[in-house]
């Protein structure tokens, strides 16, 4: 009995002391990229890493195209605004906006989004994309057909798709979207963005260290970040004015919504020609146009979004489900009714 008693703490003390013979750089730790750690268990290297031969590729100018459109260009000068209408960022956090990088959970979403002062867009998160594999999924094929198809398991065509189609602007040069990529390559995930646990960490490390286990710990990583974020098209309720079934709105949340969705883009007209603000008057319209069947109907631009109109190529962009739900949105149509009282 003793014997077998020890045996299980002589294990442990073995795998402890082979680990710290390890240099620290070879151990996954917080700070340590996700990326590098998969690749150094093994894992396929990801296929988009910047090709760093074309001329004038570099983060900074990469970050200046996501942030404002504009860039210098190798040779001097500035380029054309890749879109008149858009920027990345009108869609897009460039920082983390999910608690739990697993799941897509729209209302955990949204109040993260609260916590750390960040709006809540229709587009999944920048932060984090070079480390995903599939892009533009589920039902974006509905919305963009065959273009889709390059861009599914490519970032670079992915964001061309962006830049053209969700932007409505021109295709990035050679060295726009190197540099574009460049500089996702600085918001790539880090191990600390996983969550995990001790044991996990002792895990990984523990195959970073030797032979085995190497492919388990790769599914283990991977299991706590989505490959690509889910899309799903879904329909405004049936009855418009009694709204969806069997769902009461929460104007407490509504508010949110409000506030950290619609006014992102339209107030003061930031990306829409149609102003809103936290005027009586302008809650009062959009009430009224919820169960209608027009562009102004909240109920109709959230699941449908719209298209462009003469004289402006820019669109509102649909929601779909993983990013703003059924619920959510009886939430907001219930503080609009109530700001409108």
């Amino acid at each position: 009995m003793k014997r077998t008693a020890i045996l299980p703490a002589v294990m442990i003390f073995s795998a402890a002391f082979f680990l710290s013979l390890q240099p620290a750089s070879y151990l996954a730790d917080a700070d340590k990229p996700v990326a590098e750690v998969l690749e150094m268990l093994g894992d396929e290297p990801l296929k988009h890493k910047v090709d760093t031969s074309i001329e004038g590729v570099s983060a900074e100018r990469g970050r200046e195209l996501v942030l404002t459109g504009f860039a210098d260009k190798p040779g001097g000068g500035r380029v054309s605004k890749q879109s008149k209408h858009f920027v990345c960022t009108s869609c897009h956090n460039v920082r983390r906006d999910d608690p739990d990088l697993s799941v897509a959970d729209p209302q955990a979403r949204l109040l993260y989004a609260s916590k750390m002062g960040l709006p809540f867009l229709q587009g999944t998160a920048l932060y984090g994309a070079v480390n995903r594999t599939r892009f533009y999924n589920g039902d974006y094929e509905k919305k963009y057909g065959s273009l889709v198809s390059p861009a599914r398991n490519s970032l670079r065509e992915a964001i061309q798709l962006c830049a053209v189609e969700c932007s409505q602007g021109r295709a990035l040069e050679p060295w726009e979207l190197e540099s574009v990529l460049a500089y996702l390559w600085t918001i790539e995930l880090k191990m600390d963005d996983l969550g995990l646990s001790e044991r996990e960490y002792k895990r990984i490390n523990t195959a970073l260290a030797g032979e085995k286990g190497k492919e388990g710990a790769i599914q283990l990583i991977k299991s706590h970040y989505l490959q690509g974020a889910p899309a799903s098209f879904v329909l405004p309720p049936k009855d418009r004015k009694e709204g969806y079934e069997n769902i009461e709105g929460d104007p407490a949340n509504g508010k949110l919504v409000y506030e950290l969705s619609c006014l992102h883009c339209h107030e003061n007209e930031r990306y829409s020609f149609f102003r809103l603000d936290n005027a009586k008057s302008t809650f009062k319209y959009l009430k009224k146009h919820f169960p209608r069947y027009t562009r102004y109907s909240v109920y109709q631009v959230a699941r449908y979004g719209t298209s462009p109109i003469p004289g402006k190529g820019a669109y509102m962009p649909n929601y779909t489900l993983e990013k703003m739900s059924d619920q959510q949105l009886e939430d907001l149509r219930a503080y609009v009714e109530q700001m409108a009282e």
